[in-house]
């Protein structure tokens, strides 16, 4: 499909020329005399890109490019005209023109200026297709009431500039509505910068975040670029705050009311334009009370309080979270998606949950690995999701004694232990193979034989 050309020009000679020599170029052209004709055009067929002379009768080229871009906002425009000047071309850039051609016009130029805006519009449908895909894949699951009032906080204050404070237990999905809020947000285009403050060591915190200057200190071979810079006409996201230092959050509160840090080791005075996000999963009046947490810090960032309910509060969400989850390991293993039965969806929803989301999302990818049929059931759900099933207590231990051969009793064994310690990490497998001392590839390996196994 070639990309459609509309001329606008009330010189019947451009037209017939430039008509001409873009059709021989392979484009789609079609032509107008004056604004309205045009607007018209656009309306039935919108061009891919539009050639549009200023000084015309009627309504000018510059009105005609303002209702263009009013209606049409990603349709192309080149400025063509026999009088420019400077006000002109910076009036029409501001109007959102992609370039300025001054007559008598140079084939050349113009066939340059055509590509480079076509180019232009496909990088943004790129961006626009990469951008609702990023919003998609981070879209909060689930339609309680509860995360139908938190979807509507998100829509009020993400179109703000306003700092936000997002609460909520472990494994809530804290995160994901800091994402929604920065992809909501004026500061969509921009980056958005996410630091576990409780994962960064307190010695390097400072480093981490306002970055540092070659020599700085003993391995500082070369300049580090903070989050604070990377995030900079972005977004800041702030996660576990309230396990920082009472020394790093002092630097960070006279960041944040200044707008203005310094690297560590250097001189250069630095100003940054960030939104503020921040997340905790713990009671921060209380941690103020204790002397462990800033008070002037927490009344900074708490602007918009957000609280993110846990799972067991929107329990009716668990058959809703499990197809999406399902639909997910189906992807990353490659395999046909598995069903859950009505039965053991009803189970997980009489479960706490204390790890929320999170927990289930691992039990549903630890069921999908074990279990060798399409259809997931209530026999297949493990201790405490089943509470009929036998827990691998002693009695299981002491049953391995009446097995004959050894090789028997170390897969029994080896297939209670592995439960165990999948139950005690919330059925996340990548903390069950550290915990145990193994790589995750091989704890994934064996949980699948071992249900293969004993099928």
């Amino acid at each position: 499909m070639y990309p459609t050309i509309l001329v606008v020009d009330d010189e019947p000679s451009i037209l017939q020329s430039l008509q001409g020599i873009l059709a021989d170029e392979g484009f789609e052209v079609t032509t107008a005399s004056n604004g309205y004709e045009a607007l018209q055009q656009i309306e039935a067929d919108a061009p891919d890109l539009v050639l549009l002379d200023i000084w015309m009768p009627g309504i000018d080229g510059l009105e005609t490019l303002k209702e263009i871009k009013k209606n049409h906002p990603y349709i192309q425009a080149i400025m063509i005209t026999g009088h420019g000047t400077i006000e002109t071309a910076v009036q029409a850039t501001k109007l959102g023109a992609f370039d300025f051609i001054e007559k008598p016009l140079s084939i050349e130029k113009v066939i340059v200026a055509i590509n480079n805006a076509l180019n232009f519009r496909r990088l943004e449908e790129e961006n626009r297709y990469l951008r609702k895909k990023t919003i998609d894949k981070h879209a909060i699951t689930g339609n309680s009431g509860p995360i139908q009032a938190l979807k509507a906080a998100i829509a009020r204050v993400a179109p703000s500039d306003s700092w936000v404070l997002i609460k909520g237990e472990n494994g809530t999905g804290k995160e994901l509505v800091a994402r929604n809020i920065h992809h909501m947000s004026q500061r969509a285009t921009q980056p958005l910068i996410a630091v576990n403050c409780a994962a960064i060591p307190e010695e390097l915190i400072e480093s981490e975040l306002f970055g540092h200057e070659k020599g700085a200190f003993t391995g500082a071979n070369s300049k580090k670029i903070g989050k604070f810079q990377l995030a900079d006409k972005g977004t800041l996201f702030l996660d576990e705050i309230a396990d920082m230092s009472l020394k790093t959050q002092a630097k960070i509160l006279r960041v944040l009311q200044e707008k203005q840090f310094q690297r560590v080791g250097g001189s250069r005075t630095l100003n940054v334009d960030v939104r503020v996000i921040a997340a905790t999963n713990k009671n921060l009046e209380e941690e103020i009370r204790h002397g462990t947490f800033r008070e002037d810090l927490y009344y900074r960032l708490n602007v918009v309080p957000i609280e993110v309910p846990c799972l067991r509060d929107r329990a009716e969400d668990i058959s809703t979270l499990v197809d999406v989850f399902l639909a997910e390991a189906a992807q990353q293993s490659r395999e046909p998606k598995k069903s859950m039965s009505v039965e053991a969806v009803d189970l997980l929803k009489q479960y706490s949950w204390p790890g929320n989301v999170r927990e289930l999302k691992n039990l549903i990818e630890r069921l999908v690995i074990m279990s060798t049929d399409q259809h997931i059931g209530v026999k297949d759900l493990p201790k405490p999701y089943n509470p009929g099933t036998v827990s691998p207590g002693s009695e299981k231990i002491e049953s391995l004694f009446n097995i004959q051969e050894l090789k028997a009793a170390k897969q029994q064994f080896e297939q209670h232990f592995i439960q165990r310690k999948l139950v005690e990490n919330e059925n996340n497998i990548t903390h069950t193979a550290k915990s145990i001392g193994v790589e995750r590839s091989y704890l994934h390996r064996r949980i699948k034989k071992l249900s293969e196994e004993n099928d």
